[in-house]
């Protein structure tokens, strides 16, 4: 089985040792994603953008790797307060309304910048392909 890591140059994966998308056969897996881009959070205090960001940025990770929206069958959405789960959930909604896949939502303690509301993760498998 071929196992691909590919990165996409953001701020902590070279530092911390991970990788931002891994694909292991019929499987592909993202690293936690936030609002970051190039470098800074987008979306200050808009849990619903960042969560839309975070999700732009695991769906062109697993672009890399030749999977689609509709390949995910998971995703994870880490929240820093309850008060944001509708409006997480409904952004969600908003790009795997059709799809569907299992989900979780967690309310955490924190994220690494203070300023992250939300981080995603995702899941996906890509059959034969």
């Amino acid at each position: 089985m071929t196992v691909t890591r590919l990165g996409s140059g953001g701020p902590w994966e070279a530092t911390y040792g991970y990788a931002r998308v891994v694909r292991a056969g019929e499987l592909a897996w993202t690293a936690g994603c936030t609002s970051t881009v190039d470098g800074q959070v987008a979306h200050v205090g808009d849990a619903a953008a960042q969560t839309a960001q975070a999700l732009r940025i695991a769906l062109d990770a697993l672009a890399e790797v030749g999977a689609q929206p509709g390949d995910v069958v998971r995703s994870r959405m880490y929240v820093t307060d309850r008060g944001y789960a509708d409006e997480v959930g409904r952004a969600h909604n908003a790009v795997f309304g059709a799809v569907r896949p299992a989900a979780t939502l967690v309310v955490v303690a924190g994220l690494l910048d203070p300023e992250h509301l939300v981080e995603v993760e995702l899941e996906a498998y890509l059959g034969d392909r």
